[in-house]
């Protein structure tokens, strides 16, 4: 009895622990099989919605669990959004508010605005070429002094060029003489003869000092006809010349040009009277305005350019010839009144097509639907609509891609896919597997792939993914950097092959590329930030690379190989791939626009000039390791 007093406290709160255990059990139904290990989930599906989504794509709706296609994360139920009365139409991409953050997604209003744009030229100063005068001899002779004798010397009108002596000159005299005998009787005559040394360019006072001096004058001084600087001397002391034969051109600078290039696409802006202000880089600090007062019918076929006259007056001869210039022009169309504008990050290009997603408003409900429009006018940055859109929608300017990516894994119309319906993404789990072009996952072995609307045409696409502005390198694990460094160095044989002019030696390290790209594992990248935006890179690098090996005209693998530089130059930037690399333009490429790629050393071997100006480039930065 002792002994059960002594421990009656500890029997108690024993029976109470055993009680509390078993209506535990009881009202929790408990089962052992309902315990789950670390890290295992067990989802139920939303009875209303029936719907599974991806955390991190909320724009993935599958009936079904299983992984994203997108990422491979496993798949959890989409839960219904609350109760709303408002009218969803079937062509409108929903997406969530973490979604629209998550892809950093920007709208704009679309406005009316005046056609304007900033024109920027760069020329040079050049004579006015109704200035420019041929010194010629009127007079056949041989040269027996030079008065003027050197390039870039002040000549004036009237003033001694050269002395000559003609024999013709000294037959011309003896007839005067022989005339002024006679001139009483045939006054004529002597007329004639003296008209006849006016032919030759003699002044009157030249004539008569000799008719004066009475004697033959074996040498004669020829007077410049024109005032201005020699710009090129055509004889040597001594040399005989002809009647009508060049002794000096010489250019008057009183008033001079300044030459402007305009690129054809600015040339409709530009119109005769524009004002043009500009500054010469030899005369610093000092501001000039002109007019214009020419454009230049025809464009170079080698440069792509026309050129811009303005006329000045140039009174102290301060602008000389070819010094450079920098001009402005605030040019306006003045045909076009009220038009619509919208920036250039909105519009999404194919070469076709210009493509925008307009955000659809409703109240809570966030949503987008595809529009195809007709742009006009390049104002810089923006574009003139001409068809498509009005004043005071809204349309999204920044992730604009990841819109077009959700509408294509929902069926909807999108750029890569105008009249929607399902894309198969036949992905692999094991990594990344994402192309450009729908047909790279269809199955229907009788379809023709090379003609589906799909494929992305790199030449003409701009080089505006969201991931444009990061510059600043993440941390990612080492075994991503090792992929992506395979990766490189396919990219380096395909540029080595482009250098030789070897389109179809090209093909090969291209569609080794493409199997590279396929076992980058993305689901290393567990930084949301990077993942996002290596998923934007690497579909551009996939298209691109693709598009090389299905084409052996070597000018269009090389308009692919431009958008796929850019993009890798972003990934390596971005994640690195343990070398240095060098980045390279060579301004000439892709028709004097310009284009970068990127090396191992810095040598220049310029992939698309080839064999025709190998060395043309420079090396404009290094990437570290």
């Amino acid at each position: 009895m002792k002994y059960i007093q002594k421990y009656k406290n500890y029997l108690i709160a024993g029976g109470i622990l055993i009680v509390g255990i078993l209506l535990g059990t009881l009202f929790s139904g408990g089962s052992p099989e309902t315990v789950h290990k670390d890290g295992e989930h067990e989802y139920v599906q939303d009875p209303k919605t029936q719907l599974w989504t991806c955390s991190m794509h909320p724009q993935i709706k599958l009936e079904e669990p299983g992984t994203c296609p997108i990422c491979g994360m496993e798949l959890i139920p989409l839960e219904e959004s609350g109760s709303t009365t408002e009218s969803i139409a079937s062509n409108e991409i929903v997406m969530t508010e973490e979604a629209v953050q998550l892809a950093n997604i920007q709208t704009t209003v679309v406005r009316e605005a005046n056609a304007a744009k900033e024109i920027r030229l760069l020329g040079r100063v050049k004579p006015d070429e109704r200035r420019l005068f041929s010194q010629v001899s009127h007079i056949p002779g041989r040269i027996e002094r030079l008065y003027v004798n050197f390039t870039g010397e002040k000549v004036y009108r009237g003033q001694k060029i050269v002395r000559i002596y003609s024999p013709e000159l000294i037959s011309a005299q003896k007839e005067l003489f022989e005339t002024i005998k006679s001139k009483d009787v045939y006054p004529q005559l002597y007329v004639a003869s003296r008209n006849k040394l006016k032919l030759w360019k003699l002044s009157d006072a030249q004539i008569d000092a000799i008719e004066k001096s009475g004697n033959v004058q074996e040498q004669i001084d020829i007077l410049s006809d024109h005032s201005g600087y020699v710009m090129k001397r055509n004889v040597e002391l001594g040399n005989y010349i002809m009647e009508g034969q060049p002794l000096f051109e010489i250019a008057n600078l009183s008033a001079v040009w300044v030459m402007f290039e305009a690129y054809e696409s600015d040339i409709s802006w530009i119109k005769i009277n524009d004002k043009v202000s500009f500054t010469i880089q030899a005369l610093p600090g000092k501001d000039f305005t002109g007019k214009v007062t020419y454009v230049d019918p025809f464009v170079s076929s080698s440069t792509r350019v026309a050129k811009v006259r303005v006329e000045l007056n140039n009174p102290n001869n301060k602008l000389l010839p070819e010094m450079y210039a920098n001009g402005l022009i605030q040019a306006e169309m003045s045909d076009v009144e009220d038009a619509i504008i919208i920036p250039k990050s909105s519009v999404l290009w194919t070469g076709k097509r210009a493509v925008v997603y307009v955000k659809v408003p409703h109240d809570k409900t966030i949503s987008f639907v595809y529009r195809e429009i007709k742009l006009g006018a390049d104002m810089g940055e923006f574009y003139i609509v001409e068809e498509g859109l009005e004043a005071n929608e809204v349309v999204a300017t920044n992730g604009v891609f990841r819109i077009d990516a959700s509408a294509q894994l929902v069926g909807q119309k999108s750029m890569m896919n105008p009249e929607g319906g399902v894309v198969m993404t036949g992905h692999n789990h094991g990594g990344m597997d994402m192309g450009g072009d729908a047909n790279d996952t269809m199955k229907d072995d009788s379809m023709d792939h090379s003609k589906m609307e799909g494929e992305t045409d790199h030449t003409n696409m701009q080089n505006d993914s969201d991931h444009s502005k990061m510059q600043k390198r993440m941390t990612v694990p080492d075994d991503f950097k090792s992929q992506l460094a395979k990766v490189f160095s396919h990219y380096i044989t395909l540029k080595d092959k482009l250098v030789g002019d070897n389109a179809d030696a090209a093909k090969n390290p291209a569609g080794e590329l493409v199997n590279a790209m396929a076992k980058v594992d993305m689901k290393l990248l567990t930084d949301h930030e990077a993942h996002n935006h290596w998923m934007t890179i690497s579909k551009e690098m996939k298209s691109a690379s693709k598009s090389i090996s299905e084409t052996a005209d070597i000018e269009k693998q090389r308009g692919h190989f431009k958008h796929l530089s850019a993009h890798l130059s972003k990934a390596i930037k971005l994640f690195g791939v343990n070398q240095k690399v060098y980045e390279q333009f060579c301004p000439m490429a892709d028709g004097n626009n310009g284009a970068y790629w990127l090396s191992l050393n810095d040598t220049i071997k310029n992939p698309y000039m080839g064999g025709k100006m190998l060395t043309c480039g420079t090396t404009e930065s290094t990437i570290i390791e």
